[in-house]
């Protein structure tokens, strides 16, 4: 069973930076094929993609509303993901999802090729 723990949520003004991270543990993640993923959901919205990074290979995929702004990143020794978010916007604040999938990542990021979840972590961009 693949485990995965965000931290790093928290507030901050528009314009500010904040950086999300993944842990990952659990059989066979390690030697496997993923694609690792970061979504976000607001209060009454569908959970939304935001980027996606292939394990092996580090291709990277990024929502539109979040291109040139965020950056995913991974460390394959500490088994970890990173969101580097920066230039946020109050439309930026949701409840952010750590995902993994087995297999490519696809260039549009969705929810049907993750399995795994965590738990989430809160970011809010006030004005």
């Amino acid at each position: 069973q693949v485990q995965l723990v965000e931290s790093g949520g928290g507030s901050v003004q528009a314009g500010g930076s904040l950086s999300l991270s993944c842990t990952v543990s659990g059989y066979n993640y390690s030697s496997a094929l993923w694609c690792m993923g970061w979504f976000r959901q607001a209060p009454g919205k569908e959970r939304e993609g935001v980027a996606s990074i292939y394990r092996y290979g580090g291709h990277t995929y990024y929502a539109d509303s979040v291109k040139g702004r965020f950056a995913i990143s991974q460390d394959n020794v500490r088994n970890t993901v990173t969101l580097q978010m920066n230039s946020l916007k109050p439309e930026d604040t949701a409840m952010y999802y750590c995902a993994a999938g087995r297999g490519i990542c696809r260039a549009t990021v969705m929810m049907a090729d993750f399995a795994y979840w965590g738990q989430g972590t809160q970011v809010t961009v006030s004005s």
